[in-house]
């Protein structure tokens, strides 16, 4: 793969919100990096000339240095773009929940974005020039029962996000987030009834679906988003009006 000035890396690539930013990466002219644990066929079913895929475990902190020597490599020089999509969630009451599941939460969500920032950056500023995008959620700032140590990430996603904009700011790099809310995923294709019902009434534009927040990340990529920075960009259909 060639032309890194155009090359977009996007962890949780294979499937989901990470899947559409592919796409609609390609698609608009990047060529991407997908990191996951798995490529699936989804992912590979992508231009073969515009897409490749890092098989690579982010709970595993002490190799994401090694990971960005890696993207580096295949991408042939620096990136332009770092998408940080990959999560997961925790559902239950806290005073249930295992500490390990609280630490497996942890460390993909905020510490493995943190760290793959910090050393994909360090080359950015070489060249000054640079996008973080940050997938954060409505949930830091709205709260939901069963999900806090969730929204604790998202929470501390979007704190790093600002501060670290000041910090890079002054080197060219910008660093936003985008705060989807309830998607029509596989994830609420589960819900029924009331409770599905309750979470459709509160967004009168009805749910946004993964293309609806990829779109967003790819405008923070255009170069007339080069003044944008620090910034948190909720999708999801009015919900939090």
């Amino acid at each position: 793969m060639k032309n890194a000035e155009t090359c977009v890396i996007v962890t949780g690539a294979a499937k989901g919100l990470g899947l559409a930013i592919s796409r609609q990466a390609i698609e608009a002219g990047y060529s991407v990096i997908g990191v996951g644990r798995t490529e699936s066929v989804e992912f590979r079913s992508l231009p073969i000339a515009q897409r490749e895929f890092i098989e690579f475990d982010l709970y595993n902190l002490e190799k994401i240095s090694d990971l960005v020597s890696q993207i580096v490599d295949v991408a042939d020089g620096v990136p332009y773009a770092l998408i940080n999509n990959a999560a997961t969630g925790l559902d239950g009451l806290l005073a249930t929940q295992h500490n390990t599941d609280i630490r497996k939460v942890i460390t993909l969500n905020l510490e493995a974005p943190i760290l793959l920032t910090k050393y994909l950056t360090r080359r950015m500023i070489k060249y000054r020039r640079g996008r973080v995008v940050n997938i954060s959620s409505i949930i830091a700032q709205t709260g939901f029962s069963g999900l806090s140590i969730y929204g604790a990430t998202k929470a501390g996603l979007e704190g790093f996000t600002r501060s670290l904009s000041r910090e890079l700011g002054r080197v060219g790099i910008t660093v936003n987030c985008v705060a989807p809310g309830f998607m029509e995923t596989d994830m609420t294709s589960g819900l029924e009834g009331k409770k599905l019902d309750s979470i459709k009434r509160r967004a009168p534009l009805d749910l946004p679906n993964t293309e609806h927040v990829a779109s967003t990340v790819l405008h923070l990529l255009e170069e007339k988003s080069e003044r944008i920075t620090g910034a948190v960009f909720t999708v999801d259909g009015g919900s939090t009006a």
